[in-house]
């Protein structure tokens, strides 16, 4: 498996992408938890953000242009921490639908 986007926000376009045609089997609510996390992401510290599997089904976040370099890296950080278990479960998805 090659890395693949799950989702990003830009807060320059203020866009949210979702990768629907790879994962548009989530639940909704997956799919809405993941914006809010993007969007709220970009609101705080500007720039843009990706979530993506690497291609051994880690969720990678990758950060682009903050305006503030260590808001984001906290911000990255304290999204881990308090998703831990989501982002698990959609590391677990993406093992079991890259079969």
């Amino acid at each position: 498996m090659e890395a693949e986007v799950l989702c990003g926000a830009n807060a320059s376009n203020m866009k949210f992408y979702f990768n629907e045609a790879r994962y548009g089997i989530l639940p909704e609510a997956v799919k809405e938890e993941l914006k809010i996390l993007c969007v709220l992401y970009c609101a705080d510290v500007g720039g843009a953000i990706t979530l993506s599997f690497d291609e051994d089904h880690r969720l990678r976040i990758t950060t682009l242009s903050p305006i503030d370099e260590i808001g984001a890296e906290l911000k990255v950080k304290a999204m881990q921490l308090d998703n831990q278990e989501f982002f698990g479960q959609l590391e677990e998805f993406s093992r079991q639908f890259d079969r």
